[in-house]
This record gives structure tokens, sequence and C-alpha cells, in this order.
């Protein structure tokens, strides 16, 4: 079969033959892949910096997908840290990491959609009770993940929804989202804007993370207010200083969201009613679709795209 095989973390993969995975237990199947999502989280498993890779050579890259069984079923799935990805023609799944789609689901959006949408998602849903009238603030809300964050906590409910980046152009699209306020990353009117927030979706990290956490809680009326930090993403870095005097001097509370955070088997309880949504076309996400074996082109795309590139077999 035909596949995206990286052979150095330095290079991209390059389309070529490999051979077709066979499944080892019941539980396995083979599927024919129509659409993979191109993710952050995909390029950053094949680069080997992601904490979830393997650092084992060769691989194909990949890490959800939709496919169609012998049973003639479209599904979407997730693997685990393997080395046969799913950005090849054929891969094989586990039943359990699957959920079988509507039959009017459009292989291309909900590849699309799936994996930037989970962060929020999972976060609102999974790792905090979160409750609908309360108020969000979005750090990273210019990327795809975070523009989808805007949408999701406009769906569940929040009453208030702050959302912060650095690409001021893409802030200003965010209102139709459902965005009720937008303010730079780095602007001094962050904390009082955000003072009154009840949770933080985080796909920033690094150095910015402390600033303006710094901001909200100086700002806060009432410290002692539970304030939930969700650690999502870190495209500005995988550490943050946070001062001590942070947690112990407010009701703060830091929490991650991800592979591990979260149990696999409640991502998959989760997958059904997100689905529903995107297939409902409730979230909006622009998304480009390339053939597979423009691989190497899409990979080096996909660092500046404002689409969501998916790849099809």
């Amino acid at each position: 079969m035909k596949a995206a095989v990286i052979r150095s973390f330095e290079q991209p993969p390059r389309y070529e033959d490999f051979a077709v995975p066979v499944p080892k237990g019941r539980d396995e199947l083979l599927v024919d892949v129509l659409a993979v999502g191109l993710h952050h989280l995909t390029r950053a498993r094949a680069e080997g910096s992601h904490y979830t890779s393997a650092g084992v050579l060769p691989l194909i890259p990949g890490v959800d997908g939709v496919g169609r069984g012998a049973d003639g079923k479209l599904r979407y799935f997730v693997v685990d840290g393997t080395r046969t990805g799913t950005m090849a023609e054929k891969t094989v799944i586990e039943a359990d990491h699957s959920i079988v789609l509507p039959r009017d689901s459009d292989p291309v959006t909900v590849a699309a959609a799936m994996n930037p949408a989970m962060g929020a998602w999972l976060a609102l849903r999974c790792r905090v009770p979160f409750k609908k009238g309360q108020r969000v603030l979005i750090l990273g809300a210019t990327g795809n993940a975070g523009s989808m964050a805007v949408q999701i906590s406009r769906h569940l409910g929040a009453r208030q929804i702050i959302a912060t980046g650095r690409d001021e152009q893409k802030l200003a699209k965010l209102p139709g989202l459902g965005a009720t306020e937008v303010v730079a990353l780095g602007d001094d009117r962050l904390g009082s804007l955000a003072r009154e927030v009840d949770v933080v979706l985080d796909f920033v990290w690094g150095e910015s993370t402390p600033r303006v956490m710094d901001m909200v809680v100086r700002a806060r009326a009432e410290r002692e207010r539970p304030l939930a930090w969700i650690e999502i993403g870190s495209v500005a870095g995988q550490t943050a200083a946070i001062p001590a005097a942070l947690l112990r001097a407010s009701g703060l509370q830091l929490v991650g969201s991800g592979l591990g955070s979260v149990p696999g088997r409640e991502i998959v309880k989760e997958l059904p009613a997100l689905v529903k949504e995107i297939v409902r076309g409730t979230f909006h996400l622009d998304v480009k679709a390339m053939p597979l074996s423009n691989v190497e082109r899409a990979w080096t795309e996909a660092a500046h795209a404002n689409e969501r590139i998916v790849l099809t077999p």
C-alpha cells in the first residue's frame, strides 16, 4: 500500500510503499482510510517532540481519521502511539476506539474538525464541572483549536467568552463565532476583562501563561473564588514558570487535559455527541483537502496555513 512514511525526525514524511498492517486480534479491524487531518499533535509526534511520541522510526504519522471497514460502515477512529498511524491507504484500528458515523457524514469535514474540537470539548465536559452560564477565557483563540473552543464554549452555554491571541485580524472574526470580547494577548486590559472568569482554556502555555495568570488573579475581586485553568496546548513553549503565590493566595486550580488525563474510553464515550454537532454543521472550520501523495507539500504548508489540512489517500 501507499503511505506517508517518516524515516527522520528532521524531515517531512515521504509518500512511498509500506507493508499493509495486519490485525492481531478479534477487536482489531483493517479499514480503508478515506480522510486524515494533519493536526499539530500529528506533526509533534512525527517530530518526536510530543509527550506521547514513542521515538521509534520508521513510522506512519496520523493519530485519527475516517475510514470504512469490510462491513461497509463509515467510522471515525483514534489510534494510540503506534508506528502504523493513519496516513496510509489502510490502517488497523481497535473497534472500541472508533465510532460508527451517520451515513450522511462528510469524511473530510469529520477528519478536519474532530481533533481541534476535542481539545475544548473534553476539557469542558471531562476535566471540570463546567456549567451553563459560566465565563470562559481562551488563550490562543486564533488557532484552529482555539477558534473551535470559542464555538464549543458558546454551544455549551458560556455566558461570557473572552478570546485572546496575537493575530488581530483573526481575533476580529471571532465575535462572529461567539466571542463576547476579543483582546490581544499582550493587552494590559486582559486582566480586568477576565477578572470574573470561571474557566481558562489555555492553548498557549510557555512564557505567556504566567503573565496572563498574574493579571487575571490580581484583578479578581474575590481571589478565593474557584478558577479552573486548563492546560490543553503548548504552542508557545513546553514549560511555564508559575509563581507559587498565585496557587497559594487564590482559588486557582491548575489541571491538564489531553491523552492520559482523560481515559481513552471516556474520550470515545464523548465522541458521538461531538460528531452529531459536527455533522449537523454547528461549528465552522476552514478546511483544505489534499491528496496523500502530496504529503511533503502539505507538511510544509501546514505550518502557516489558516485552513485545517486533510489528506485523502
